[in-house]
């Protein structure tokens, strides 16, 4: 897992009480996240497979065991992909918005853990996908003052979003930082 802070400064968050500290966050995303990323998955496995059918179908030369064993092997694993891939990014991906900062933990393979103060927000972003819109759901993006880049929060409920965008873009004009 790798852990990062975005810090306005060497020692910013020596503070005692104030002082956001990396942890995880306290927020899952929608549970319908699962299912758009099921779908996602089990549309990237429909692509390999045809790739797969149609690597098999021009291959005439030769036995076509290697194919059904290959076939039968991607079989397997794409099944496994499809049962676990969603229920565990679901366990991994958080966030949390504080008056002082925005909590973030993402991945399913590698994972990371981000803290934007709010006196570093740039830009709050809200986006929803074609995909993201038929379930409902959206995705917001922390632009920070950051050379790591944004922080993203994907497959919130739409509701969700927008109360997070406005309750971040309120608190943004409320510092009197520069956010640089």
């Amino acid at each position: 897992m790798t852990d990062r802070i975005d810090a306005a400064a060497p020692g910013a968050f020596d503070a005692a009480a104030a002082a956001p500290r990396l942890r995880e966050p306290a927020h899952l995303v929608s549970p319908r996240a699962r299912l758009m990323w099921l779908t996602i998955g089990a549309t990237q496995t429909l692509v390999l497979l045809a790739l797969q059918g149609g690597w098999w179908f021009l291959d005439d030369e030769g036995s076509r065991t290697p194919h059904w064993v290959v076939g039968a092997l991607f079989l397997v694993l794409a099944g496994a992909y499809l049962v676990a891939m969603p229920q565990w990014r679901y366990r991994v991906h958080r966030w949390e918005s504080t008056p002082t900062a925005v909590y973030t933990q993402t991945g399913w393979i590698t994972q990371e853990r981000r803290i934007a103060p709010v006196s570093r927000i740039q830009t709050v972003d809200l986006s929803r996908g074609p995909l993201s819109q038929v379930f409902r759901l959206a995705s917001v993006q922390v632009t920070t003052a950051s050379a790591a880049g944004p922080l993203r929060i994907h497959g919130l409920d739409v509701d969700v979003a927008r109360r997070l965008v406005d309750e971040l873009a309120h608190a943004t004009a409320a510092e009197v930082g520069d956010a640089t």
